[in-house]
């Protein structure tokens, strides 16, 4: 090795390693706290997703316009900027759909409850960020509506959607761009409001809203829905058929929010419930379900969002009765429900009006079908165990070239953040961070084709692409994975033509 290559490792290295120590281990102030963007946006803003260049697409409401929130040079998202992207195709501007980011970096949607001016589409569409154009998909065959769709992407990167009206899913292939319908093949009732949760051993939850107090699971490998066992107590409301989101926690259980009954002036007659599923062990056994805290003061999820925080604590928005509003914010910690902080525009919305989204740095981004966007800065710090390592990855890299990279956790231990049937902003995918040792300036590289769309991987072995810009500068500095906030230790870089 040449001198000057050894002395640059020897020196830089260490110092490199320590920064990027000494940016994860921060302390936190405890009780979490909302932060206003400093840019709020000049529309309504509506439904997000994350790209994999690390970038935020936001849906303006009732329309088919789109918007891009970029981080500033570092990082924050607070301080972001809000530009254009492409629009929809004409006459689709859906409000409540199916929606996700596949394995190879575009968007997908399906479907649409009040496409404006309709009531319900089965219209589906899906964006490519790096043409930052959309184009039409044609719906499942023999599917006239799709409507607001419960969705997952599975771990084999196919992305399944519900038929709202019946019993029936059909399964995207990202290469082709041809769907596969799938016979009900054992679904005790209609997906109709119902939402959905990819589970570590890659089956997917629901608890039916007709079939109370029943739960299934899916299971991709055989194309089959079996029981998990019912319920403690019902979740989902016997009139509306709505029911609350559920979030996967990094213990591997999901913690499933309810809805109260409620009387003719939309007030709870009775308190709304939540439980804990487990899965099991034998992979095709039921699993089991416990009680978890029912919400007080006749609050409860009547359709709204909760997301996963870093500390493993469920964020939720919850709100009065029938949709009334008044939000009112808690935080799952395992075993109760603990008042946390609401923004500022809390007492003039219904939980529905919610979106969440989480950050790569560990935020929560909220939404609430006003030009109001917040960001939720939780206390708790994450398990280190829960963290993405890298185990491969290269040492030197060029503007404008594609690398591969390897190692464990990639798409973290939980699927994000969820709403049900009506939004879906999974973030269960690996991004690339990049921090200039000299400026401390933050960049995302834009991850693509990962290995897998599986949650908590664990031991198993996992990789992605990701591309270096091509108007990167010379740099040193390092990377680091990042899975729902949370952030592998860092890797050694060099950045040169």
């Amino acid at each position: 090795m040449k001198s000057w290559k050894l002395a640059l490792l020897l020196g830089v290295i260490p110092a490199l390693l320590a920064a990027a120590s000494d940016q994860t281990s921060a302390n936190h102030k405890p009780g979490g706290t909302w932060t206003a963007l400093l840019n709020q946006p000049a529309f309504t803003a509506a439904h997000t997703l994350l790209l994999t260049d690390g970038t935020v697409i936001c849906q303006e409401l009732e329309t088919g316009n789109w918007h891009r929130l970029t981080p500033d040079k570092h990082g924050s998202y607070i301080n972001g900027t809000w530009s254009d992207i492409a629009s929809m195709p004409d006459s689709y501007a859906p409000l409540y759909y199916a929606s996700a980011v596949l394995a190879d970096g575009r968007v997908a949607i399906a479907g649409g409850e009040f496409n404006f001016p309709s009531n319900a589409t089965n219209m589906a569409a899906i964006y490519d960020p790096q043409k930052n154009s959309w184009s039409m998909l044609a719906p499942p065959d023999g599917w006239s509506s799709i409507a607001d769709a419960s969705s997952v992407v599975l771990p084999d990167k196919r992305w399944m959607i519900a038929n709202a009206f019946s019993s029936d899913t059909a399964a995207l292939d990202p290469k082709t761009l041809q769907w596969t319908v799938l016979s009900p093949n054992g679904k005790a009732d209609s997906n109709n409001e119902e939402g959905w949760t990819l589970l570590p051993d890659g089956t997917v939850l629901t608890v039916d809203v007709a079939n109370v107090p029943n739960s299934e699971r899916y299971f991709p490998s055989s194309n089959i829905w079996e029981s998990a066992g019912s319920t403690p107590l019902p979740l989902s409301d016997h009139s509306s058929f709505e029911i609350g989101p559920a979030v996967l926690r990094p213990d591997g259980t999901v913690f499933y929010t309810g809805v109260c009954p409620f009387d003719a002036n939309g007030n709870c007659v009775s308190p709304a419930h939540t439980a804990i599923y487990t899965p099991p062990k034998n992979h095709y056994a039921t699993g089991t379900w416990t009680a978890g805290p029912d919400f007080p003061d006749g609050l409860d999820i009547d359709d709204g969002p909760a997301s996963i925080l870093p500390d493993g604590n469920v964020l939720l928005m919850t709100s009065p009765g029938n949709s009334q509003v008044g939000a009112v914010f808690f935080e799952f910690d395992g075993k109760e429900l603990n008042p946390a902080a609401a923004p500022p525009n809390a007492p003039d919305t219904p939980s529905y009006y919610g979106n969440m989204l989480v950050l790569p740095t560990g935020q929560v981004l909220l939404t609430t079908f006003s030009n109001d966007v917040e960001i939720y800065t939780a206390a708790g710090k994450h398990n280190p165990a829960w963290e993405p390592c890298i185990e491969n990855a290269p040492l030197l890299v060029a503007p404008g070239k594609t690398y591969k990279i390897e190692g464990l956790q990639f798409n973290g231990v939980s699927d994000g953040a969820a709403y049900g049937d009506d939004a879906q902003s999974n973030t269960n995918y690996p991004l690339l961070r990049f921090t200039d040792f000299r400026t401390h300036d933050v960049s995302y590289w834009r991850t693509h084709d990962h290995s897998t769309m599986a949650v908590a991987t664990g031991k198993k072995k996992v990789f992605t692409y990701f591309d270096v810009p091509d108007t990167m500068q010379p740099a040193i500095g390092w990377i680091s994975v990042v899975a729902n906030g949370i952030a592998s230790d860092p890797r050694f870089v060099i950045v040169a033509p």
